[in-house]
């Protein structure tokens, strides 16, 4: 099975951001863990980080029928973004949006989100931990 993985604006500065209470995150060890987590599974992955809607709109649409779900770190994207909310739901892929506790957060956490629907859970925690779990939940989906 395929889980599309979408990395949302900025967080290619994970490391800055991480790097500001002491630690060092960046999203390349993010994708190399959830990379790890999934090794022996029947789970590949399709990842892309992009600043750009309209890159990340082609990704979810290209892939809609060969994916089993998506998962989305949208940070900005999921206050105002009423485009890749329509492109999930018209795609009605189960998608799982990631939201980051306060010391990744980039300021935008699951209550402030306008991405939300039937075929759409959220998770808050820690980047690696949280992005396991919705990858796991999207597995587990019939």
């Amino acid at each position: 099975m395929t889980i599309l993985i979408l990395h949302g604006p900025n967080l290619n500065l994970l490391g800055l951001k991480s790097s500001k209470s002491g630690e060092k995150l960046t999203l390349d060890k993010v994708n190399r863990a959830i990379r790890l987590h999934v090794r022996n599974k029947d789970i590949n992955l399709k990842i892309i980080q992009t600043h750009k809607e309209y890159i990340a709109i082609n990704f979810i649409q290209r892939n809609r029928n060969s994916a089993k779900g998506l998962v989305a770190i949208p940070t900005s994207w999921a206050k105002y973004n009423q485009t890749l909310l329509e492109t999930i739901k018209v795609c009605n892929l189960p998608t799982a949006t990631v939201y980051f506790d306060s010391k990744y957060n980039f300021g935008t956490r699951e209550k402030d989100t306008i991405i939300l629907g039937d075929n759409i859970e959220s998770f808050t925690g820690e980047p690696i931990e949280t992005i396991i779990s919705a990858i796991d939940h999207i597995a587990k989906r019939k």
